[in-house]
């Protein structure tokens, strides 16, 4: 397929904050921007502008995938910066993407969808995450903290804010690998249940339990949160992290008639999730490729269930940039580990997953998307601290 060189000149021309070159395919090199040059891109191929119209991300984003798109110079984060910041300019028609946009929201297919992205294998997250295998934003304290320091500071600073005392029950819904369960247990000597839908997380969470010796303390189940209603548990807190974008918007307000149901008067509830400054259905080439299904809350609609269900708002905190930072270590681990993924992978997977950490720290870099952590109650809770400074307490 061949480039229409002369719209894609005029759509370039946008995007002129970074000098780069664009070699087309006939050899032609056409620069953007003024002064040397940061970075080459190489086009092997043509792109279908329709498509381009219709969903930039997607179009750009198989384009990379397959090698229409090459960086030949310069760094990826620099350019998905530049692109991102003059993208929202751009009309998008999500009209013929239907079946990515809208996927049913039955147990079944959400447990698939979890599948898809959790249970690519543990052995490919152990490559490039911390060894607390958290796989959501740390919290960086300090300027040099590793990815390490700052997964076992986020999930020592959730645990903070949820006050825990000794012998109290904590529910961890979409509990990953098991980290915040366990350390939870360790410090605080609470008793902790934590669902997944992932087998991979749930095989590896049990190794894990087993290895600590604490079975009389933890457990985690193949449970989808739609089941706590019915299940006779009661807890006195809920954590939740990097969960809530897997519930769909038409499923919010299950998911809190279930907390509601489990947890226990004056108990408290952390959730800690990406977050949108407007309701929307998300990206058609994150929901193609990386999770299917995601959607995105805004702060606001959260809010609202929040008092919808007569709880009470102790804490909103934005953790955007923290994110940003914990993507790109991400994302630098992923590249030291690239030829071992190579081996284990397609190139097109691979280059898929490049692109994945890389765009989302760029996301958060430019505020199209938060992160937050709310903190709210069951009624009124008198007994708990009037400012924030315990939180920062060693």
């Amino acid at each position: 397929m061949a480039f229409d060189k002369m719209i894609v000149k005029k759509l370039l021309k946008k995007f002129d904050d970074i000098p780069f070159v664009l070699k087309f395919p006939d050899g032609e090199e056409f620069q953007v921007g003024q002064g040397e040059p940061q970075a080459i891109i190489r086009a092997n191929g043509g792109i279908e502008m329709g498509a381009v119209m219709k969903s930039p991300s997607l179009a750009l984003g198989e384009a990379y995938m397959d090698k229409v798109l090459e960086l030949e110079q310069g760094n990826l984060f620099d350019i998905l910066n530049m692109v991102l910041e003059k993208l929202e300019g751009f009309s998008s028609d999500f009209s013929g993407l239907t079946k990515i946009m809208k996927t049913s929201i039955s147990k079944k297919n959400q447990k698939q969808e979890i599948a898809t992205h959790y249970d690519i294998g543990n052995a490919f997250f152990e490559l490039w995450l911390d060894k607390t295998m958290s796989y959501s934003c740390a919290y960086f304290k300090k300027e040099n903290d590793t990815l390490y320091d700052a997964q076992v500071n986020k999930v020592d600073y959730i645990l903070k804010k949820l006050n825990l005392k000794e012998g109290q029950t904590l529910l961890d819904i979409g509990c990953g690998w098991g980290y915040l369960l366990l350390t939870a247990v360790k410090k605080y000597h609470v008793k902790g249940v934590g669902i997944t839908l992932s087998e991979e997380q749930y095989k590896k969470g049990q190794e894990r339990i087993k290895a600590a010796g604490l079975e009389d303390q933890v457990e985690i189940r193949l449970m989808d949160y739609r089941d706590l209603e019915k299940s006779g548990l009661s807890f006195d807190r809920i954590v939740s992290v990097g969960m809530l974008e897997h519930v769909s918007r038409e499923n919010y307000a299950l998911f809190f008639k279930n907390i509601d149901k489990v947890l226990n008067k004056k108990g408290m509830v952390l959730l800690h999730y990406i977050s949108g400054r407007h309701e929307h259905d998300g990206d058609p080439w994150i929901k193609k490729y990386i999770f299917p299904g995601g959607v995105i809350p805004s702060l606001r609609e959260i809010i609202h269930l929040i008092g919808e269900y007569n709880y009470y708002t102790l804490d909103v905190e934005s953790l955007r940039r923290h994110y940003e930072k914990t993507l790109l270590e991400w994302a630098k681990n992923y590249a030291a580990k690239r030829d071992v993924i190579s081996g284990m992978f397609e190139e097109r997977f691979v280059r898929m997953w490049e692109l994945y950490l890389v765009s989302c720290a760029s996301v958060f870099h430019n505020g199209v998307c938060d992160l937050h952590q709310i903190l709210f109650t069951k009624g009124v809770n008198n007994t708990l601290h009037m400012t924030r400074e315990y939180l920062y307490e060693d």
